[in-house]
């Protein structure tokens, strides 16, 4: 299955996750502290990051920054505050889902299960090209007219599904199920705000994603 690592320094709460983890056939490794979480991020390629925002040492936000640096690996953050300030931090890092402690591990399991499959799903078509926009679904990796533009994991996966449902209105709710998953922990700002972030990346193709009042987004390439 996956390779993951889940980073807090509850060891009670390291433990639950790990055996749900394993239950559900994942390999597992953990951490106490963001700084040792960056560490084994520079010597393991992990499929999913499980990371606590409040630690000794390094915070989860200092930890995610810094991973971000080197790797996309998609990243669940967990706090005990649910403060939108935290989910708002979490979404211009990067983070791909927000779970507000105490949690189900179960639901935990079903976040993961649902991020993992978002990212292997529709790989066969490597490259979609609209105008001069150039997603290549094998790398992640995004072009604005020739030159990489630098996506976090949760914006790609939103162009992603904007582009493969061209022409068609979009509701907010929609996105957040399709993109954020399982009963996401959010609401209509949580869109709004990562289209702002993602419109602020796709240069003139920024126009493309059309504010639908009252509903949502279109992506229409002909605007």
């Amino acid at each position: 299955m996956a390779h993951l690592l889940a980073v807090d320094d509850e060891r009670d709460i390291v433990e639950l996750i790990s055996r749900f983890a394993e239950h559900e056939g994942h390999t597992i490794d953990t951490a106490g502290n963001g700084k040792e979480a960056v560490r084994l991020c520079e010597e393991n390629d992990y499929d999913l990051i499980i990371l606590d925002v409040m630690m000794p040492e390094m915070d989860g936000f200092t930890a995610c920054k810094e991973i971000r640096k080197r790797k996309q690996t998609p990243v669940i953050m967990l706090s005990a505050l649910g403060a939108e300030y935290d989910k708002l931090m979490g979404f211009e890092l990067g983070v791909d889902d927000y779970v507000v402690k105490p949690f189900s591990p179960r639901e935990l399991m079903a976040r993961v299960k649902a991020i993992l499959a978002r990212r292997t799903d529709g790989k066969s078509t490597r490259e979609i090209a609209i105008q001069g926009l150039r997603i290549d679904t094998l790398s992640h990796e995004v072009f604005v007219d020739g030159g990489k533009t630098e996506l976090t994991a949760k914006e790609y996966e939103l162009l992603l599904f904007l582009v493969r449902n061209k022409g068609i209105a979009l509701t907010r709710e929609k996105i957040l199920n399709a993109v954020w998953g399982y009963d996401y922990y959010g609401d209509d700002r949580t869109v709004d705000w990562q289209i702002k972030l993602l419109r602020g990346k796709l240069g003139p193709y920024r126009k493309c994603i059309v504010t639908l009042r009252g509903t949502g987004y279109r992506f229409d390439e002909k605007a």
